[in-house]
C-alpha cells in the first residue's frame, strides 16, 4: 500500500495545525505549497503549478516562491483576504542527514501573516493606518479595541447598544476606523442583526472560539503584556473593553509566536 514520504507527512502535521492557512513550506531557496494550498496559491499568484512525488500513485500539486523575494507574494496573498502560515527550517540539511538518509529537516511555524499583523513597512500604506479591530460584546455594551502593529498605537472604546440598531452602531464604526482585519467570536457572528454587514466584510474577518473571549484570561493578557499588577494606572476600562483588548493582544501573539513587537499604553477613547 502507498505511503506518504516522511517530508510529506511532515508537512501535513504541520498543515493540520493550521488549517485557515496557506502553508508556506520552506525547502532549500523556495516556500513550496501543496494539494489544496498549491492549487489556491497558483491561482491567486499567477504561477506555475507542477506536482511533486509524494509516495502516492498520484504526484501532489505543487507550486513555489523563492524565498528572497517572497513579500511581494506575501502582500498579493494577504490584500486578497489569505492568512499565510510560514514554516521555516529550523536546522542545516546537514544536521538532519546525521540522523540517517530518510531524516526530515527540522521545521517549524515562526509566525503567522496576516492583514492586521504586517509589521514590513514595503507591505503598508503609509498613507493610512493598518488596524488590527477586535469585537466583544458584553450584555447591552460593545466593547472595541485596534491596534496598529506597525505603530504600536492602542484603543480602547465601549459604546451602549441598547435602544440603539446595533447594525448601524457597527458599521459606522467600521467605517470609521476602516479595519484590514476583525476579530470576532463565531457566537457574535450568528447574530441576525449583523448579518449584512458582516457579510460586507467577510475578506476582513478572522472568526475566534467564543471561548477565547473570556473577561478573566483577555485581563491576564494585558497584565503580563504590560507587566504590571492592574490596569487602573492606563485608565477606567470595562469589562467589555478589556476583553476585546485581550483578545487581541493574544491574538496578536499567537500570529507573531511570541515575538511580540512594541505596543504603546492603551488608550481610552471617550
Amino acid at each position: 500500500m502507498a505511503e506518504l514520504t516522511p517530508m510529506m507527512q511532515q508537512y501535513l502535521e504541520t498543515k493540520k495545525q493550521y488549517p485557515d492557512c496557506i502553508l508556506f513550506y520552506r525547502l532549500g531557496d523556495f516556500y513550496e505549497m501543496f494539494f489544496d494550498d498549491a492549487l489556491t496559491a497558483s491561482k491567486e499568484l499567477e504561477i506555475t503549478l507542477t506536482g511533486k512525488n509524494c509516495g502516492l500513485e498520484e504526484r501532489a500539486p505543487m507550486c513555489g516562491v523563492p524565498y528572497h523575494a517572497v513579500e511581494s507574494y506575501l502582500d498579493r496573498l494577504v490584500s486578497k483576504g489569505y492568512k499565510v502560515a510560514i514554516c521555516e527550517q529550523m536546522e542545516d540539511p546537514k544536521e538532519a542527514k546525521k540522523r540517517g538518509a530518510k531524516s526530515v529537516v527540522k521545521r517549524d511555524v515562526i509566525r503567522l501573516v496576516t492583514a492586521g499583523t504586517l509589521t514590513e513597512e514595503n507591505l503598508l500604506d503609509s498613507r493610512r493606518n493598518n488596524f488590527l479591530l477586535s469585537l466583544a460584546k458584553t450584555g447591552d455594551m460593545l466593547g472595541v479595541s485596534w491596534l496598529d502593529l506597525s505603530t504600536g498605537d492602542f484603543f480602547l472604546e465601549e459604546i451602549g447598544l441598547k435602544n440603539k440598531p446595533e447594525a448601524v452602531v457597527v458599521s459606522s464604526l467600521l467605517s470609521r476606523l476602516s479595519p484590514v482585519e476583525i476579530l470576532v467570536s463565531d457566537r457574535y457572528l450568528q447574530s441576525p442583526k449583523l448579518f449584512e454587514v458582516f457579510n460586507e466584510y467577510r475578506k476582513k474577518l478572522s472568526v475566534l472560539p467564543e471561548a477565547r473571549f473570556n473577561f478573566e484570561n483577555a485581563r491576564r493578557n494585558l497584565l503580563n503584556l504590560f507587566k504590571v499588577e492592574t490596569l487602573d494606572a492606563y485608565g477606567n476600562f470595562s469589562r467589555a473593553e478589556i476583553t476585546a483588548a485581550g483578545v487581541l493582544m493574544d491574538y496578536v501573539e499567537t500570529t507573531q509566536k511570541g515575538q511580540m513587537p512594541r505596543v504603546e499604553k492603551p488608550v481610552k477613547i471617550y
